[in-house]
């Protein structure tokens, strides 16, 4: 059964939309939507993940001379980390990334 979201959209869609951009959709469906704990989840999720990928890719971009090389293959395995819980999160998955999957799900569905 899919549910609504105070948005009107069905929980998968807006689920999967938190990952979208990275953390700045996290943020911005945490912000809209405060009754819908799946999406909440997911939106955590996202923040958790992609604020320290940015802040790596964006340290290691400042490496002389191989820095933009090594930055641009995180960024290609950050890409992978916003489709596959994008995928998840569209088919109704509660899919608990490594680390942070844990931390996001006491966030939305409490302990």
């Amino acid at each position: 059964m899919r549910y609504k979201t105070s948005l009107g959209l069905n929980e998968n869609i807006v689920a999967a939309l938190t990952y979208i951009a990275g953390w700045p959709t996290g943020i911005l469906f945490l912000l809209l939507e405060r009754q819908n704990k799946f999406v909440r989840f997911h939106a955590m999720q996202s923040v958790l993940v992609f604020i320290p990928v940015a802040l790596l890719i964006f340290i290691t971009a400042w490496i002389p001379y191989v820095g933009w090389f090594f930055a641009d293959g995180m960024g290609f395995g950050g890409m992978l980390l916003i489709v596959i819980p994008m995928y998840m999160a569209y088919r109704g998955a509660k899919f608990k990334l490594p680390l942070v999957g844990k931390i996001a799900y006491e966030f939305a569905y409490g302990k």
